[in-house]
Order: C-alpha cells, then structure tokens, then sequence
C-alpha cells in the first residue's frame, strides 16, 4: 500500500435558493469519471479533468446517473474503513468554495438515507467491531476528539473546560498534535452520535449571502481505533493503532459574493489563509511527486513545503504527502455566476490527484518483525513437510533455527554461543534484533517506561539555571506519559464527566440535550434572557444563542 497517490472524487450539487432566483444555467458535465466544465462567456471552451470518481448529484434520486449518498460513501468510506482495519492512518477532506455542500457530503442530515459519510463511516466502523468480537484474542478500543480551527485558533468542541485557544505543539515521537485536546472513550454509535450532535451545535457558522449556515471553521473530527492482540503461544501482545481523520473545510470564498463585513470579512480573510497554504501544500507535494527531473528537484522542493504556515496544514501535514491513506471529496456547483470558484476547485483537485502518500501500517517494529518471521516459519515448515522432511523440523528446535524459519540451519553451530546466551535471557526481542542486526527502536511503550528516570530527573532540573524549557518539555512529556498509562475505564468515567458538565453547561444555557430522554429541546434560561436560532436543517438548528443585555436593546 505504501506509495499510494490520494483518491480523488468530485461531486456537483443542486441548484440552491438564491442561483435559480438568478436562472443560472448548469455548466458542469459529467461522463463517467470525467468532469467537464463551460465556459459560459465563450460556450466553446470547455475544460475537462479526470478524477477516481465523478459524482452527479444534481439532478433527483429518480434520475439514473444520480450519485446518493450511501454511493459517496460506499466508493470512498467503505475502502477507508477496510484500510483503518488493516491498521493504517486514514484521512478524508472535503473541499471547496462556501455552500457548495462539503458539511452535507461529510456530515449529511439527520433523516433516512441523508446521513453524510462521517456517521456512516462510525456506524459502520461499530458494526464491524461487533461482527469481529467472536475471537477472544482481539480486542478493539475507540476513542474520539473533534476540534474546530477558527481563525488560526484551535478550540474543542467536546469538552466546556477547554476554552479558547489550545496549542499546537510538535512532538519527535507523535508529531503535531493540539495540547489537552479531550479524546473521549466511546464504546458505541450512540456515543459517538451524542458526541457529534454536541459538537456540530458548538461550531461557528454564520449567514453570508451565498450560505445561510456558512461554516466559518475548519472542523477536524479525529477516530483513534486501537486493535489489540494476544498470541497464546509467545504470551505476546500485538497492538495496531490507526487515526481516522475526517475534515470538513471551511468554504473558500470571495467578499464580493459572500457581502462580508467586519468579523465575517476577518473570519473569511483567515479561511482563504489557511486554504490558501493548503493549496501550495498541494502544489509542493504535487510537485515533488511528478515532472521529468522529480528526483533533482525533490529535495530542493520538499524542504519549502510550507506546512507550517497554518494550523491546519500543520496539523494534517502526515494526511498529507505523508504516513496515510487519503481521500478528497471537491464539492461543486454547477452555477454560470460560480465560474472563477468551479473552475479554481476543480484545477485544486487535479492537483491533489498527483500527490503520494507512503502509508505503513502502525505498529512496533518488533512485533512486525516477530509477525513476518512467523510467517516465513509457518511458509518453509509447510514446504519442508510437502517434501517430506518433517522430521528436520523435530531435530533443529533451537530458538534462532525456529524464529528465522530455518534460514540459518547452516550456521547453527558457529552460532551456537550466541543462541546458548539467548536462551538463558529468552528475550524474543533481542533474539530478533541479533539475527536482524536492528537495534530497539524507541517506541511510546519505551517511553512509557522511562518515566520513573524522568520523575527522578525532576527536582534536578527544577534548580538548573535557564531550566524554563527543560520545565516545559518535562510537563509535556510526564502529561503524554499519564495519557498512555490512563486505563480504559479511567477513560470511560473521563468521558462520563464531561458529558455531564457539558450537558449542565447547555442547559444553564437554555439548550437541553436530554430533555425528554433523547432530543434536543429549547426551554426557558434561567438567569439571562436570548434568542437561539432555528433552521431548515435540523443540523443547524439551535446552534446559535444571542444574549440579550440588560437595559434597552434595540
């Protein structure tokens, strides 16, 4: 899998409110997976571009060529999942300009057969968990974080107590990730619905003139899906952890069109800053990855990828170009009056077509190494006993001769102190790393164990002159280090906490979760008086409270 270029879909909508009342004409067209797009100044000249899949969602269900939901998520979800399984880091972004229909192709509505790709990608992620649990040696554990990026401010919207601006840090073992973002413990799809609903309403969105409910962040909604299991013969624990990254981006979008002013024009100014770095993201990858002379240019141009020039890119810099297997989704309209923005879109996505990831799958190498050689043990013993020389297997039962599959029967002797000295240990590990020549990697377990070292380390450093930034790698190591160490229960009752402070905060508020024991319900504040706001979209609804200040409002 490793080397594989990012899958690419393109998907066009129907015409929305405000487009028929200007009788725009459709200038997209769709033939198998090729994507043409007309000019509607000069009707001859098209412009065509060739992704994975092409999805005509123009027209209604009743149409033959019309691509429903469930087909987005079957072509995209469904091998993405299968990867998340087989241990790999996954990604999925949907991209383009604003009230193009990225937040209905992710997320989708809550109605029958109009659920968008992220909850079905969930539901279907627990039914096969549940499908899979008739092997006792495997073990399955999923945790759960959604963030959302507002104007280059990170904020999370899980968990009250996390307000404002988290940090993004960068770690050499885990890479970027946010600080004291909440991974909350879910052991169903319920868990994980309740946890989206709340999410979905803690998000920024605001009315422009092309999007009523225009999404004014990028929201990041992170799956961490651990598979754990015990091989009974070696007494050894096997573990795969894959990260499911599903974005839905803030739409790209133009002032003029969108008639933003004050914060809307700055929220606007910052997302096409972060879409913007996303775009020469792409186009650095893209550039890296093709061409006559990609091999002298590689290293020149992989050194000003500029990942850090946004959070976003920052935070998805292994989603892109990087260790994952990922997917984009460019949502279209097919408006006459949306030209400049289709056509930016599509060339966007022509681009991000030539990108490569080298995805591996996510566990220790010692394991994987004891995992291959097993395998080569079971290949040569069923090829030894096709020709009937079992009994070799019998005579040569030595550590070295069983773990490399016989591969060094002809040295046995002259290695026979080094395999004397590893039986006494009966170390597996070092077993394989003498044969391999490979020493230990360091891993999180070693950095899990190493932590007594470091607490002893503590009040050294506490006293040690210019020690503020040994002071804050040592709170930052010691926090990953009690993140690992935390057992899943402990998670679970974490997670039971904050559901209950953020359902208390909501209802302080005026916004009940639980009401009537599932809904979502508007009762009376207690203290201040508001508005919320109600929308067509039950997505949408309530989303939104304006507070009412004392004195005269007018």
């Amino acid at each position: 899998m490793a080397g594989a270029s990012v899958k690419v879909a393109v998907r066009v909508r129907p015409f929305n409110s405000r487009e028929m009342a200007k009788d725009s004409r459709c200038i997209i067209q769709m033939s198998g997976n090729t994507t043409t797009i007309i000019n509607p100044k000069q009707p001859k000249e098209n412009k065509s571009f060739n992704f994975d899949y092409s999805y005509w969602s123009h027209t209604t269900p009743e149409d033959l060529n019309y691509a429903s939901q469930l087909q987005v998520y079957r072509d995209i979800g469904v091998e993405m999942l299968q990867h998340a399984f087989e241990g790999y880091n996954v990604c999925i972004f949907a991209y383009g300009q604003t009230g193009a229909g990225k937040s209905y192709t992710m997320m989708g509505r809550q109605e029958k057969d109009q659920e968008g790709i992220i909850p079905l990608l969930c539901e279907d992620l627990f039914t096969k968990i549940n499908g899979c649990n008739t092997d006792n040696n495997l073990s399955y554990s999923v945790e759960v974080s959604y963030m959302e990026i507002y104007c280059e401010r990170v904020r999370d919207l899980l968990n009250p107590k996390n307000k404002g601006n988290l940090r993004v840090r960068e770690h050499p073992l885990l890479g970027p990730y946010v600080e004291d973002l909440s991974k909350l413990a879910v052991t169903s799809y319920n868990d994980i619905q309740d946890l989206m609903d709340s999410g979905n309403k803690a998000r920024t969105v605001a009315a422009t003139n092309m999007n009523e409910t225009s999404s004014r962040s990028h929201a990041v909604f992170n799956i961490i899906f651990t598979q754990k299991r015990h091989d009974t013969d070696s007494d050894n624990t096997s573990e795969k952890v894959s990260k499911i990254s599903l974005v839905d981006l803030a739409g790209s979008e133009r002032a003029d069109s969108t008639g933003a002013k004050g914060t809307r024009l700055k929220e606007g100014a910052n997302i096409n800053k972060s879409l913007t770095t996303l775009g020469k993201v792409i186009s650095a990858l893209a550039e890296v990855d093709s061409g006559p002379n990609k091999n002298k240019k590689k290293k020149k141009v992989e050194s000003h990828i500029p990942y850090r020039d946004s959070v976003l890119t920052w935070l998805l810099r292994e989603n892109l170009g990087g260790n994952s297997r990922t997917a984009m989704v460019a949502a279209l309209s097919p408006a006459d009056i949306n030209y400049d923005e289709t056509l930016s879109t599509l060339r966007y996505a022509d681009r991000a077509k030539q990108i490569r990831c080298n995805a591996v799958i996510n566990e220790d190498p010692s394991n994987r190494l004891v995992r291959e050689l097993k395998e080569e043990v079971g290949r040569l013993r069923d090829l030894l006993c096709a020709q009937g020389l079992g009994d070799i297997i019998e005579t040569y039962r030595g550590p070295i001769a069983e773990i490399a599959g016989l591969k060094y029967l002809s040295d046995y002797k002259n290695n026979n102190d080094k395999d004397q000295a590893v039986n006494e240990r009966g170390d597996l590990s070092t077993v394989t790393n003498a044969m391999t020549g490979m020493s230990p990697s360091p891993s999180l377990s070693a950095l899990s164990s190493r932590a007594g070292s470091i607490a002893s380390l503590h009040d050294r450093i506490m006293f040690s002159p210019g020690s503020e930034e040994a002071i804050e790698r040592l709170k930052e190591t010691e926090k990953i280090i009690a993140e690992l160490n935390e057992t899943w229960e402990e998670k679970l009752r974490r997670t039971e906490a904050i559901r209950m402070e953020r359902e208390a905060l909501l209802a302080e508020m005026g916004v009940a979760m639980r009401e009537d024991g599932g809904t979502v319900g508007v009762f009376s504040p207690k203290k201040t008086p508001h508005l919320v706001n109600l929308n067509e979209d039950p997505l949408m609804s309530e989303c939104l409270l304006y507070y009412i200040k004392d004195g005269i409002t007018r």
